[in-house]
């Protein structure tokens, strides 16, 4: 069963859904990542992604 749109992870979690992920404040960005991926900083930094759109 898919996560649902608006699911969060942070940097170094495990992806938990195959997807667009958008990072949560500014600056912010997009990035496709797959399920089971190390989810990436942004910037250098930890940052929280959020889940905008399934694979």
């Amino acid at each position: 069963m898919r996560k649902p749109l608006g699911t969060k992870a942070k940097t170094g979690e495990n992806c938990p859904e195959s997807g667009v992920w958008k990072v949560v404040g500014n600056p912010s960005t997009t990035a496709p990542i797959s399920n089971g991926n190390r989810m990436p900083p942004y910037d250098g930094k930890a940052v929280t992604w959020e889940l905008i759109q399934h694979a």
